[in-house]
This record gives structure tokens, C-alpha cells and sequence, in this order.
């Protein structure tokens, strides 16, 4: 991992890189994790495979500062995006391997029933809702059930996807979940909340983010907040994982 990256940084170098950088000011370090995030950007050719920087960056905050909380996995640079602005004709799921600065995986995803359409319009995290839910989950371990290979999500958001054990949002796959399925209905089948995938592709999507991986489910919603939306704790995690002099903007 490079030393520009807070991921996989050991605590012990954290604080040594705090300390080296202590007489920064935070418009230095803020620069920098803009340029960085920038670059990652540019590097994974995300705009190209459609998704939106605004989006991405939050996405990748909220990477941070879990990431500091030590609330994912410490060797683990895998960061999945949904954007539900987008028609669920649109593959609007990404895997982004952020160490590699790449994409792994861009594919449909499919939303819950009583969310929308062809689009999401609304989102809840009430059980029995058949509502998609919103925010910041750390994935969890695999299972077999009903749909096949699965994955468990714990929800990290409160009062916006914490119920998501309870209510078992879980990633799998589904026929409904698929271009074949758009053709003959104009838009992707619907789900009872969960992110569903096409079948074909959902046990290798599943095997690279299970295990404490991030996913983040992005709407233009006024009421969602996130505590992991957090820029200068972000900010501050980044510029103390780099090495001194590192920060030269």
C-alpha cells in the first residue's frame, strides 16, 4: 500500500506520522486529500464507468474514517458504491479495489419494491417496509439460503440502515436482476430491500466484498447524515498516514 494511503496504516505509524506532521495547517492536508482523491478518481477511470465524482467522494470519506475506527478489515482496500440517483436500467453498483485503483466489478443492482420504479424515490429502515435503506454498511459473512450464495450486511448509519440484520438486507443474486429482464419490463425487477445482483456475476461480486468491506447506498436524500461523513476527520486520518514533508501543497 502506498504511504499516501490511510489504508492499512499500522497504529504506531499513524503516530508517528502525526506527530511529524503536527505543524501542517488543515488547509495544507485538506488540499492534499483533494488532490489525492482527485487522482484516485482519475486512476480508477471512474467518471468513465459512470460514476460521479460528488458521489465517490463521499463514498471514500466515509471509507476513511471507518477505516480509522477500525470498524473494517485493516488489509482490505475494497470500497463498493451504489448510486440509486440512477435508472435501475443503468449499472449503477461499483467495486473499486482502491489499492489497485481500478474497478472490479460495474453491474446492475436492484432496489427494494416499495422504493421506486424504475428509479428509487424513497427509503426506510422499518422492517417490513420492502424499502432499500441508505448509508454506510460493513459487509459481514456468507450464507447459503434461498436465493444461493448470500451476504450479510450490518448497517452502520443510525435510524437510517441499522435495522438491516433484523430486516436481512442481504446481497444476492436474482433472475429479476437482470439486461434480459429490462428488455421485457422496461426497467430491472425489484427486491424486498436488498441490493440484488445478476445472478451470474453475484458470487464473484460476493467473494471479493464479503468480510468487512465497506458499501455505501447513495441518494440525493435531504434527510440522510452520516457521522462517517466526517471531511476533517477524513482529512486528518489521510494526512497522518503520510510521511513527513510528504504535504508539499
Amino acid at each position: 500500500m502506498a504511504t499516501t494511503r490511510p489504508v492499512g496504516i499500522t497504529n504506531t505509524a499513524t503516530e508517528s506520522a502525526t506527530a511529524l506532521n503536527e505543524n501542517l495547517t488543515y488547509e495544507k492536508k485538506e488540499l492534499a486529500f483533494a488532490s489525492h482523491l482527485e487522482q484516485l478518481y482519475r486512476d480508477a477511470d471512474l467518471q468513465n464507468k459512470g460514476l460521479s465524482f460528488p458521489v465517490f467522494k463521499k463514498a471514500y470519506i466515509g471509507f476513511v474514517n471507518l477505516k480509522q475506527r477500525a470498524l473494517i478489515s485493516p488489509s482490505k482496500s475494497i470500497l463498493t458504491v451504489v448510486d440509486f440517483t440512477k435508472s435501475s436500467r443503468e449499472e449503477r453498483l461499483w467495486v473499486i479495489d482502491l489499492h489497485a485503483r481500478k474497478v472490479l466489478f460495474n453491474t446492475l443492482v436492484a432496489h427494494g419494491r416499495n422504493t421506486g420504479n424504475d428509479k428509487a424515490t424513497k427509503f426506510s429502515n422499518q422492517p417490513n417496509s420492502y424499502m432499500s435503506s441508505l448509508g454506510f454498511y460493513v459487509t459481514d459473512k456468507t450464507y447459503y439460503g434461498k436465493h444461493g450464495l448470500s451476504l450479510r450486511l450490518q448497517g452502520m448509519d443510525k435510524g437510517f440502515n441499522t435495522n438491516a440484520m433484523q430486516r436481512a438486507i442481504v446481497v444476492h443474486g436474482a433472475d429479476y436482476a437482470t439486461a434480459d429482464f429490462i428488455k421485457q419490463y422496461g426497467r430491472l425487477g425489484r427486491s424486498l430491500g436488498c441490493p440484488a445482483l445478476p445472478r451470474e456475476i453475484s458470487k464473484e461480486v460476493i467473494d471479493v466484498i464479503k468480510d468487512e468491506t465497506v458499501l455505501f447506498v447513495h441518494h440525493n436524500d435531504k434527510t440522510y447524515s452520516s457521522d462517517f461523513l466526517d471531511m476533517e476527520k477524513a482529512v486528518e486520518t489521510f494526512a497522518a498516514g503520510m510521511p513527513d514533508n510528504s504535504i508539499t501543497i
